[in-house]
């Protein structure tokens, strides 16, 4: 079982409104409620302050995240859009009914939560300002308190203040177009340190920086999204490659086209031919460069060689540990 708590406050009693969390909210659900492909992924439950009557109590959202962390899931995720707050006895996250910063749940009392849970894995996500002080207690020796299977991944540092680009977070943008597949690894999985890797790469030095914080023996995947390569094709590698550093030597009959033979050249084998097209897209994903020779046409063409990358000897490997 995966479920996930998807929150959005756009509307605030006693402060200042904010425009993108609740589109941020809807485009998250949408995102994890399903795999690319239409499999059911997360179970999701959605709460949204959009108005005066539609809003989101404090009591209501700390009921809601305590009951999310009660489960005993495989995985169970919270995200929350919308206001948060620091000051000197911790952070905060506001809901709608928050009259001062304190009034809000506070993430000390979250990450209480979530080290308690009985899920399997627990991930936080947190698109509010300030939200990197989650994880640190308050007592300023700056140590992590992460129980094991917990990760956190939030927008920005504890002393910074989270950004918008036309209505969205910059932050929840990047965070689905991770999801999307954007941080998806070759089987097609998408863990949160890809989704981390994806956001921290995209944003500049001078930006709002994210934070991530884990405490795991393995990652888990969050969503499944279509693998850029046919999963038969990959496990192929080692048939290729049987051992490191070995060089698949290629000759003109791998070569499908006819155009720029010489005489007395070998005619394109079915077979070989096959084999060359797996190849070519290993060399498109960076698992594979051709000896001596600057594309794989010239390769096979001058009966030159090929090898992996110290990516694909990555792959290789794990396909030869049954890890694929």
């Amino acid at each position: 079982m995966r479920i996930a708590l998807v929150v959005g406050i756009n509307y605030y009693e006693h402060g200042k409104a904010l425009f993108g969390c609740v589109d941020d909210a809807y485009a998250v659900k949408a995102v994890l409620e399903r795999h690319d492909g239409g499999a059911v992924n997360f179970d999701c439950c959605q709460i949204t302050g959009t108005g005066p009557s539609d809003v989101v109590n404090r009591n209501d959202l700390k009921d809601k995240i305590e009951e999310l962390f009660k489960a005993d899931a495989d995985i169970a995720l919270l995200y929350f859009a919308g206001h948060g707050h620091i000051e000197a006895s911790g952070g905060y996250l506001l809901a709608s009914d928050s009259r001062r910063g304190d009034e809000g749940v506070s993430l000390s009392e979250i990450l209480t939560f979530a080290n308690d849970s009985p899920a399997k894995n627990k991930v936080i996500v947190l698109d509010s300002c300030h939200s990197g002080l989650a994880g640190t207690p308050p007592t300023g020796d700056q140590l992590a308190t992460l129980s094991e299977g917990l990760t956190v991944l939030t927008a920005s540092t504890n002393d910074q203040y989270v950004t918008e680009e036309n209505g969205r977070g910059v932050f929840t943008t990047l965070f689905v177009d991770a999801l999307n597949g954007s941080a998806a690894n070759l089987t097609g999985d998408i863990t949160p340190g890809s989704v981390y890797a994806h956001i921290d790469q995209s944003l500049g030095a001078w930006e709002q920086r994210p934070v991530f914080k884990t405490n795991v023996k393995q990652f888990v995947s969050l969503r499944k999204s279509s693998p850029p390569i046919e999963i038969d094709d990959l496990l192929r590698i080692t048939e290729f490659f049987p051992s490191a550093g070995f060089e698949y030597g290629l000759d003109p009959s791998y070569e499908p086209e006819m155009k720029g033979r010489d005489p007395g050249m070998p005619p394109p084998d079915p077979e070989n031919t096959r084999i060359f097209s797996i190849l070519q897209r290993y060399n498109r994903l960076n698992l594979l460069v051709p000896v001596s020779a600057p594309h794989m046409w010239n390769a096979a063409m001058e009966s030159k060689a090929c090898k992996l990358t110290a990516l694909g000897e990555h792959y290789r490997r794990l396909v030869e540990k049954n890890r694929i």
